[in-house]
């Protein structure tokens, strides 16, 4: 019976230290009105200490890069591409055998978006990314997103 407590005490503890780390990232999303058809959208990256965030532009081979799908809403297009901003680190990775880029601590990922019509609408889609830290990497993620623009 005392075999049978300690294993169901080592499982809870193993559990709780899981999910400490289950996800190391904080989301926050953001619009900032340019003028009346033209938003800034931010989505940045909060990561815990000792974990980071890999980049849109880390080569294939390599850990799965952030990249976003942003879900068709006929009231608004996309303009140019989404960008990164956070001091960017590369190094050479033994283990993927390719030059890592990764941010640390925080990143914002920006998008300018522009209405066809001033009118109350969203951007939504999801986020795909992966974190590592010195010992360890969580699987990729992804999560969805939705920010207002009004």
């Amino acid at each position: 019976m005392k075999k049978f407590f300690v294993s169901v005490a080592a499982i809870f503890f193993a559990n709780i230290l899981f999910a400490q780390v289950q996800d190391p990232v904080k989301w926050n999303y953001s619009a900032v009105k340019k003028n009346d058809k033209e938003y800034t959208v931010n989505i940045s990256a909060s990561l815990s200490p000792e974990w980071h965030i890999y980049s849109m532009t880390t080569p294939g081979g390599g850990p799965v890069p952030t990249s976003f799908d942003f879900k068709k809403n006929p009231l608004l297009i996309l303009e140019g591409n989404t960008v990164e901003k956070g001091k960017l680190y590369t190094e050479k990775d033994d283990i993927f055998g390719v030059d890592v880029k990764y941010y640390s601590n925080t990143v914002t990922f920006t998008q300018t978006v522009k209405l066809k019509s001033p009118v109350k609408t969203n951007l939504s889609g999801t986020i795909k990314y992966m974190v590592c830290n010195d010992k360890m990497c969580l699987p990729p993620k992804t999560i969805p997103f939705t920010v207002q623009l009004d």
